[in-house]
């Protein structure tokens, strides 16, 4: 099984730390879980667009990538209780 690197992780975590920070202050807490995955799906879908597109950069790939994660966390947070 691969390893996985700890310094790009800690970037790649450093990156959705902001960007849900900003998300929200932005936005409102889910209230359901069909809004979290509609959130979640449209964010997948937009990331799906991304990679299709002719010209996409490695750059936009990875915000919409990190956007997916965001919501997904946004989701566990907002509408399921902890253990």
């Amino acid at each position: 099984m691969q390893e996985l690197d700890k310094e790009k992780l800690q970037i790649i975590f450093n990156e959705i730390e902001k960007e849900l920070a900003r998300a929200t202050s932005k936005f409102d807490p889910y209230h359901s879980y069909h809004e979290g995955f509609a959130v979640i799906k449209e964010e997948l879908d937009e990331l799906w667009d991304e990679i299709k597109s002719k010209d996409h950069t490695d750059e936009a790939l990875r915000m919409e990538a990190i956007q997916v994660a965001v919501t997904a966390i946004r989701f566990v947070h907002d509408l399921l209780p902890p253990k």
